[in-house]
């Protein structure tokens, strides 16, 4: 019968020659990553390709064979890719701070540990960071699945000179969270108005009475929480550790599936893709009857497969809205590009906002 630690040691010594493979194969590619960034070089083109990274996780899934599990592909090649653009060029990106809410997650998510991460106070100071050049990129939370809409990126969108890049779908998970861990401590809950609003029912039902503090971000409510044991915040388990915080209640949201869509905000609009899908903003003429109908009718008779549609006032006059749209297909396409050119025609104001690969739901 052979020794299982003899066994082991000969295992771990062929897993170290497998480490070192994967080692200089690393090396491989990073040579030849930086013969792209010096192409790219002079070409000024980005070294944030969204298309392109979809494209290198799901043919890599597809492939897999082995025991390796797919669902942990994505996770070690996105780092691989983070590490590989941060020796062309690297890229900074804005978000929502401070470091921990969901938008820093996001941001984490789509481009890996390796770029550089710049926190802002608002939405609209992301905004500005990129239009200014400070950031090449700037991730902003546009809709949840149970609360809708965040308005003050679709209000920002309707001036602002900037592209969508790419989306990012981020799971929601909330954590009721504090210095001592115990229900009975707390005797107030903040988090961002989101964030309460979609775990309405179940602060109802466990805490009634508590009041609800909003704070303008979820990091910022656990933060707040590490300095006062009596409150709660309602955040993600990675600011618990960030700020030194005890889980009360873990997957305290109202709905299971709970997901929050992200933009990827640029000056430069990305390379076309075979999964595009395009954003659009217009407003129609409130004088004549039948204007919204007017402005839809072109996507049927086009055959263009409408996705989404919300509409936002325009500030500018009582009852004047912008319709801020989704559809399947890129600007380019023909069927896309003559819906666009019949709207055009029917509405006072049209703007398009990108068209970007579709983030996988998975």
């Amino acid at each position: 019968m052979s020794d299982p630690t003899q066994e082991i040691q000969k295992l771990r010594a062929e897993i170290d020659a497998i480490d070192d493979r994967i080692l200089e194969l690393l090396g491989e590619r990073a040579t030849r990553n930086a013969a792209i960034g010096a192409l790219k070089a002079d070409s000024n083109a980005s070294v944030f390709v969204a298309s392109r990274e979809l494209e290198i996780f799901e043919r890599l899934e597809r492939q897999n064979s082995g025991d390796f599990p797919t669902a942990a592909i994505r996770n070690v090649f996105r780092e691989i890719l983070s590490a590989s653009r941060a020796l062309q060029k690297g890229v900074r990106v804005a978000y929502l701070g401070p470091q921990g809410t969901y938008t820093h997650q996001a941001a984490l998510q789509q481009f890996g540990r390796m770029s550089e991460f710049v926190p802002t106070a608002s939405i609209g100071d992301i905004f500005s960071e990129v239009e200014a050049s400070g950031c090449e990129f700037g991730v902003v939370p546009v809709e949840n699945s149970s609360e809708g809409v965040v308005t003050n990126t679709l209000d920002l969108l309707v001036d602002s000179p900037l592209c969508i890049s790419a989306e990012i779908l981020l799971p929601i998970r909330h954590e009721l969270l504090s210095r001592t861990g115990l229900l009975a401590d707390v005797k107030a809950v903040c988090s961002h108005p989101q964030g309460l609003a979609q775990c309405r029912q179940w602060l109802e039902l466990n805490l009634p009475g508590v009041p609800l503090l909003p704070t303008p971000s979820t990091a910022q409510a656990a933060e707040r929480a590490s300095r006062d044991e009596s409150v709660a915040a309602i955040a993600s388990s990675v600011t618990a550790g960030l700020y030194g915080l005890e889980v009360i209640s873990s997957g305290i949201e109202d709905y299971r599936g709970n997901t929050t869509r992200f933009l990827v905000l640029s000056k430069r609009p990305p390379p076309r893709s075979a999964r595009d899908i395009t954003s659009i903003l217009f407003s129609t003429r409130r004088d004549e009857s039948g204007t919204l109908y007017r402005a839809l009718e072109p996507f049927a008779q086009h055959g263009v497969n409408l996705t989404r549609i919300e509409s936002r006032p325009t500030k500018v006059r009582a009852w004047d809205y912008v319709f801020f749209c989704d559809f399947e297909g890129h600007v380019d396409d023909e069927p896309v590009a003559a819906a666009i050119a019949m709207l055009q025609a029917r509405c006072q104001f049209l703007k398009v906002v990108g068209s970007y690969p579709r983030a996988d739901p998975s």
